[in-house]
């Protein structure tokens, strides 16, 4: 295989569907089609049934979501102790 070709088969690898993300955030495939709907996540749509995620354009949507003061403390308190918290649903939301 060519350098080219390489090249490009790493960067399809770089977008998953609705359901490869869904397994990677652990939440519904509805969730994640219902946050892309929204423009909470970026999603870039190949036909009108056809839908792509980039993972790390994903996550950094996903870290700059405000979140509730409270939520903000324990991520604070379990990263003082070295563990990261769990996605949850409050996160997406």
């Amino acid at each position: 295989m060519n350098d080219e070709a390489s090249s490009t088969h790493v960067k399809r690898d770089e977008f998953l569907t609705a359901r490869q993300l869904a397994a990677i955030l652990q939440v519904s495939e509805s969730t994640v089609r219902r946050l892309a709907r929204k423009g909470r996540i970026p999603a870039l749509r190949l036909t009108p049934r056809i839908t792509r995620f980039h993972l790390q354009a994903v996550y950094d949507a996903l870290s700059n979501v405000s979140r509730p003061r409270s939520i903000r403390r324990s991520a604070a308190a379990a990263d003082a102790d070295g563990e990261s918290p769990q996605l949850s649903f409050k996160d997406l939301l």
